[in-house]
């Protein structure tokens, strides 16, 4: 190819409009390379769903400059920023803008100058940089970016090389900074996730093909679920779940289908066997198109608006008052525990499914006061959830809530007639009296912390650490509650998941109950995704 001296926004576009298409393919791969053996890995599809909004937002822009391109770029991904990687990776956007600002068309000794930018806004945006990330990788490239570029007449070409080369070098690094990584036998996902941008778009620089399949990432999330006043009619249909076995099935077809009869569609599957998940108000129609291409198995219907009736005669109504608070957090049974709670509104996400800036954005604005609260009750969903005070007009505080524990916790000490600065104060002293346990099953064989874990293992987690790894699920509850001075404690809530059994869940419970007879034990289905259980101890 010709080598470019120069470049306008059209390049720029094309650059990282390939970097994304390119993601696509590494996505699954970079989600795996998760610290802890658990099902939650999603940097691969935050750092993916950011690029999108980056780039659609650049479609939208008619100017060719490389400025208002970048600028496009950046807006687009603060507003699409999903989880640590994202916001980390909007901010690499936003120095880009700033590098570029002013310009019609740059040279590669500015898009050297516009990456150190890059670096600069990214560690600005981190409250505590660790070394061993992405921030690394983006330094680091940066700095070798900058010394290439300083040779007279270098192009484009030439510099995005040597970027990618010190990403992938600066990639195979990170273990050695950081002692986690080196434990698990993994790089870091943002860092490897930002090479594969870089290489996407150094692809696109040689003019080689993608070769890449586009990645299915929809749904993500359900932004806002506020809850109605009984006044309201709602209607909510019918949640209609069925198994379709047969020959030859199209996954992406019949996904492609069901969108056009309801929503929250979920389709998963090969040829063979295919489960399929939607909300619509006419299941029939769905279920004649289903049973035309194969076997129908485990068909449920069930009627929504009597559920939300039923659910809303329940829930003691709370009163309105002038701070609203917003919740994060995924399956049926935890959004209406953070409901009966007092949350004005539920933001569906979690681990998998982190909202975007945007999202959060959006139910701050629907809130009815102008002095609104959010739990972001996820480690991974604090930084977005950071950015949207800026975003607003609204006076907007974040109280940094990790677990859903901590959420309820900080719900629970909510009072509607204080201000919001004793509202503020009191959640965080409320979210240090409360212990969070997580249980899943392993989904690679590892050693961290001293102890060796084995693929499928049931593991526990408490404030964040691996605690606990055993053969029997039951058991690793246990061992959990053993870790936490139980005895000084009041209550535990055991939220069970979607992929938990009922009687297990209450048998863990009763035997919890037997153990510690001072103890107050609940069992709650949360319904959440990827753990089986969610421990809460105050």
């Amino acid at each position: 190819m010709n080598k470019r001296t120069r470049c306008n926004g059209h390049v720029l576009n094309g650059m990282f409009n390939a970097a994304t298409r390119w993601l696509e393919r590494s996505a699954p791969s970079i989600n795996a390379l998760n610290v802890f053996p658990v099902p939650d890995g999603d940097t691969g599809i935050n750092m993916l769903l950011t690029m999108r909004a980056a780039i659609e937002e650049a479609s939208r822009n008619s100017n060719v400059s490389a400025a208002a391109v970048a600028q496009a770029m950046a807006k687009g991904s603060l507003m699409g920023a999903r989880g640590n990687s994202g916001v980390i990776l909007s901010q690499i956007f936003r120095g880009l803008a700033h590098g570029l600002d002013n310009k019609r068309t740059f040279s590669a000794h500015d898009f050297a100058d516009a990456l150190v930018q890059s670096a600069d806004f990214a560690y600005k945006g981190v409250t505590k940089p660790v070394e061993g990330t992405i921030l690394t990788v983006i330094r680091e490239v940066a700095t070798a970016a900058q010394a290439k570029s300083s040779s007279n007449n270098i192009d484009m070409l030439s510099v995005m090389e040597t970027v990618v080369e010190e990403a992938k070098a600066s990639v195979a690094r990170t273990p050695t900074l950081l002692p986690v990584l080196r434990q698990a036998g993994v790089v870091d996902a943002g860092g490897q996730g930002l090479y594969v941008v870089f290489e996407g778009a150094l692809r696109y620089l040689r003019g080689e093909p993608e070769e890449a399949e586009p990645m299915d990432t929809a749904p993500v999330a359900n932004p806002i679920i506020p809850a109605p006043s009984p006044a309201e009619k709602v209607q909510y249909g019918y949640c209609t779940e069925f198994l379709l076995n047969g020959k030859a099935l199209d996954p992406e077809a019949i996904r492609e289908k069901l969108i056009t009869l309801g929503e929250s569609v979920l389709v998963v599957g090969d040829e063979a066997m295919i489960r399929v998940h939607l909300h619509t108000f006419d299941p029939g129609i769905a279920l004649s198109y289903a049973a035309a291409l194969g076997t129908l198995q485990q068909v449920k219907v069930e009627n929504m608006d009597d559920q939300h009736q039923d659910f809303l005669a329940a829930k003691p109504q709370q009163p309105i008052g002038n701070v609203s608070t917003i919740a994060v957090a995924s399956g049926e049974g935890l959004i209406q525990v953070f409901y009966s709670v007092g949350a004005t509104i539920v933001v569906s996400g979690g681990e998998t499914m982190n909202p975007s800036v945007q999202e959060l954005l959006q139910a701050v604005e629907a809130a009815h006061s102008d002095k609104v609260i959010i739990l972001p009750n996820n480690a991974n969903i604090i930084m977005a959830a950071r950015q949207v005070p800026d975003l607003t007009k609204k006076k907007v505080e974040v109280v940094p809530t990790e677990t859903i524990p901590q959420g309820i916790a900080a719900l629970l000490v909510f009072n509607y007639e204080a201000d919001l600065e004793t509202n503020v104060a009191a959640m965080n002293t409320a979210i240090s009296t409360v212990h969070s346990g997580e249980v899943t099953t392993a989904v690679r064989s590892m050693s961290l912390n001293g102890m060796t874990v084995k693929e499928g293992q049931a593991i526990a987690f408490l404030d964040g650490e691996l605690v606990v790894a055993d053969d029997n699920m039951p058991q690793v509850v246990h061992k959990l509650l053993d870790k936490v001075d139980v005895g000084q404690a009041g209550l535990v809530t055991i939220y069970y998941g979607a992929d938990t059994e009922y009687a297990e869940a209450e048998r863990i419970g009763e035997s919890v109950r037997e153990k510690y007879p001072a103890l107050e034990v609940e069992v709650v289905a949360g319904e959440q995704p990827h753990y089986n259980y969610i421990v809460s101890v105050e």
